[in-house]
């Protein structure tokens, strides 16, 4: 079999962010004041431009979702307890952990401390995100079963219509960080529920209409430039607003970075073995690990603008989380290929 690649997106993604961020900055340092008009074009603390850029990622990743494998789990059910154990009850707690000890502790001869809560809740918002797009692409590389990663995706998008807002505030709170809850619930509709629903909506009349294969093999890969463009633009946006922030302090993004591609490593040393001790076959072993050491970026991004702004170091460390994800992940790709059982 010859080597599988993936495509030249989700291959050089560390790259494009790191373009983003050094357009961002200069469209930032051009436009000055004036790109506070963006800022404020807000609607109960939602960006409305990043809010619909955001939207565009997250849509065609909701179309993906198929809720009627789940009936599947019955017949392998310990992969998805697995997934389930380590993203809900393992990782956003392990994330929260990590981010004290180096933002409130570790750091402090860097970071502001009345500013190191908003670290925190940056990496607690990514922490409480599993993984849902590009899980798809860790499981191909790792010859992970498509069939069983897409019930393991599925599920963890019920999951977090649930369970993401009470977690997410749970660990906020005894961080101390004031959230509004009205506003996080609000992003939970705005950028899962809506999305998702639209997604599965557009799914069963596409399918219905043109078939399967057309759906998969036409209609998917047509949508796929438009999450790329959405992404990238929110970027450039996102970094057009903390680039003074980085200029002052050019190493807060090596410095935020630390603690998530530790949580990162750990996750999945955790998962991978004890779906080993489970004794889980490799398909369903490497993509319960990849999910759980990977993060529903889009998402985590979009809470952090809602509920502490487009300026705020919540907002920079999801982006960060953007910034690692691609290399950490290969990496751990090639370990899960090299222990292949």
């Amino acid at each position: 079999m010859g080597t599988k690649k993936i495509g030249i997106f989700e291959k050089y993604l560390t790259i494009w962010v790191a373009l983003g961020i050094l357009g961002g900055i200069g469209i930032g340092h051009l436009a000055g004041d004036s790109i506070e008009i963006i800022s404020n074009l807000e609607i109960a603390k939602v960006n409305i431009p990043v809010a619909i850029l955001i939207w565009l990622m997250i849509y065609p990743m909701m179309l993906q979702v198929d809720f009627s494998s789940i009936k599947k789990i019955g017949k392998r059910p310990k992969g998805v307890v697995l997934t389930l154990v380590v993203n809900w009850l393992i990782k956003p707690f392990s994330m929260a952990f990590f981010a004290w000890l180096f933002f409130s502790k570790l750091y402090q001869a860097w970071i502001d401390p009345s500013m190191a809560g908003e670290y925190i809740a940056g990496a607690i918002l990514l922490g409480a995100a599993p993984c849902t797009a590009m899980v798809f692409v860790w499981s191909y590389l790792t010859d992970g079963d498509p069939n069983y990663t897409l019930v393991q995706v599925s599920v963890n998008d019920l999951i977090i219509l649930v369970a993401f807002v009470p977690i997410v505030g749970f660990l906020l709170g005894i961080t101390n960080v004031t959230i509004p809850y009205d506003t996080l619930v609000a992003s939970i509709v705005t950028f899962v529920v809506i999305p998702l629903v639209a997604g599965v909506l557009t799914q069963r009349a596409l399918l219905k209409r043109h078939g399967e294969e057309w759906f998969k093999t036409v209609f998917l890969p047509k949508l796929k430039p438009v999450s790329i463009v959405a992404l990238l633009v929110t970027l450039v946006l996102l970094f057009a607003f903390q680039g003074q922030n980085i200029v002052d302090n050019p190493l807060v993004i090596l410095l935020a970075a630390v603690p998530l591609v530790i949580q990162t490593y750990f996750i999945f040393f955790i998962t991978w073995f004890a779906g080993r001790r489970l004794k889980l076959p490799h398909p369903v072993c490497s993509p319960a690990a990849m999910i759980g050491a990977s993060n529903f970026f889009e998402l985590a991004v979009a809470v952090a603008i809602s509920l502490f702004g487009l300026h705020s170091p919540a907002a920079l460390v999801t982006v960060v989380g953007v910034l690692v994800e691609v290399p950490v992940m290969l990496s751990l790709v090639a370990l899960a290929n090299k222990w292949k059982y």
